[in-house]
């Protein structure tokens, strides 16, 4: 308000050294603080002499300079379209050649910023020859330096596949594999990070991730003390798993299986969604993967996840797990609603169906777990509570399932007069000619005239 950015902008001219690099500083603190600062800097045409004196100044100025642009692309798309505009990215990467580590630190990380906005932004980085000069950068000692090159080159691998590959084909896979067992849990994160946005693209990519030999290697990340290790870990893995039974196989042979059900069951929150999805995609897969799920023990800890999570999305995503995980046959059915999961996702159902938006989301998931594993569920005593509370819309589901099971089982009809399973049955108000009502007329076929009545 006071004027200040037209008074710094001489300052980055002055003839001392020192002026000039502490008028950038202040600059880049004011960008930094917020869009419209930023947004000031670019309107008041400072970019371009900042680019100037990048390729010409000293190492303190450079490092200056550098966090100025971070500071402005940081905030939007425009912002770091006005920063490529200027031609800043071209000197950025010569300072990726700096001598000095703390000068190629700052250029690597005003180019990170700029390339994880999107796809257009991120291919301007690469065009300008960013990515082998980060993958060298990644080889230094620095551990700053480290982390931040790995960093950059994550963000430049999420937005496609093409970019991905250009960050695979500078060889990036084989140094950052070997950085899994680094002692510094900053670059670890990153480096986990950067190894999931390559191997979420496609199966190729995924592949090559697997070859690097990232397996038994990986698991122990999932026991580290940072949290965002653990949640890094197990999204690498899941951005594996999803893609073929083949590399899903891989990781249960590997012992990825287990080690994620261990993870989920020693953290809280957020830090367990990448292991529940995970578990959730290697079930997806196939029979034998999801038995190999239920045989790691992997349903208690999702449950708990379904008990004592409390954001939605969570609970959600558990549930579309247990869904994966008891669709496949009456055995894996029974193996989930043994662990009376049933009732606490028609609890869920019930709750979040009457609420606003994000609990919709959350309903859509637990109405099609409910329904995939009640059409495989034949293991009665799990089902029968759920006479008592269920929408028509479920109930439909599990009466169909007594019709297929009491036909057959004369033990399974006694215990339904017992329990008042049928007394109920016969409360149940079922449209004439309807789904529900033939399966109750099934039902009650089963048993003469007076019981019924």
């Amino acid at each position: 308000n006071s004027g200040v950015m037209s008074l710094l902008r001489p300052l980055l001219l002055d003839v001392v050294p020192t002026i000039r690099q502490t008028a950038a500083l202040a600059l880049g603190r004011l960008a930094n603080y917020n869009d419209d600062l930023a947004e000031a800097v670019v309107k008041g045409d400072i970019l371009p002499q900042l680019v100037c004196s990048l390729s010409e100044q000293n190492r303190f100025y450079k490092k200056a300079a550098a966090f100025v642009l971070r500071a402005v692309g940081k905030h939007s798309p425009q912002l770091a379209q006005a920063i490529v505009q200027c031609g800043a990215l071209e000197t950025l990467v010569i300072c990726l050649e700096d001598f000095d580590p703390g000068v190629k630190e700052a250029a690597s990380w005003a180019l990170g910023y700029i390339a994880r906005h999107n796809s257009e932004l991120s291919q301007a980085v690469v065009d300008a020859g960013a990515v082998p000069l980060l993958v060298l950068c990644i080889q230094e000692p620095e551990i700053a330096l480290k982390r931040i090159a790995a960093s950059t080159l994550s963000d430049i691998s999420k937005h496609s596949p093409e970019l991905a590959q250009t960050v695979v084909d500078a060889g990036a896979i084989a140094h950052l594999a070997q950085m899994i067992l680094n002692p510094d849990a900053k670059l670890k994160r990153q480096v986990l990070s950067a190894l999931s946005q390559i191997a979420k693209h496609s199966v190729d990519l995924a592949e090559l991730v697997v070859e690097a030999e990232i397996f038994p290697v990986v698991l122990t990340c999932l026991k580290d003390s940072d949290e965002y290790v653990k949640k890094n870990g197990a999204t690498l893995i899941r951005e594996i798993a999803k893609h073929t039974p083949e590399l899903s196989q891989l990781i249960v042979n590997a012992g990825g299986v287990a080690a994620v059900i261990d993870c989920i069951g020693s953290c809280k929150g957020t830090v367990r969604l990448p292991g529940i999805m995970m578990l959730g995609y290697v079930a997806a897969h196939s029979e034998n993967l999801s038995m190999a799920v239920i045989v790691s023990k992997g349903i208690p800890p999702l449950c708990a996840c379904l008990i004592e999570e409390h954001e939605d999305h969570i609970k959600a995503a558990a549930a579309w797990a247990l869904g994966q995980v008891g669709r496949h046959t009456p055995e894996h059915a029974r193996a989930v609603a043994v662990a009376n999961v049933l009732p606490t996702l028609l609890a869920m159902y019930m709750d979040t169906h009457s609420s606003e938006d994000l609990k919709m989301k959350a309903s859509i998931f637990t109405k099609k777990a409910l329904k995939s594993i009640l059409q495989k569920c034949t293991y009665l005593p799990a089902l029968e509570p759920l006479l008592h509370d269920a929408p028509p819309n479920i109930m439909k589901h599990i009466v169909g399932q007594f019709s297929k099971v009491l036909p057959h089982d004369s033990k399974a009809r006694l215990l339904f007069v017992t329990t008042g399973g049928l007394k109920k049955i016969q409360e149940i108000k079922a449209e004439p000619g309807s789904l529900l009502q033939e399966y109750i007329d099934t039902i009650n076929n089963c048993y003469p005239e007076e019981v019924v009545r």
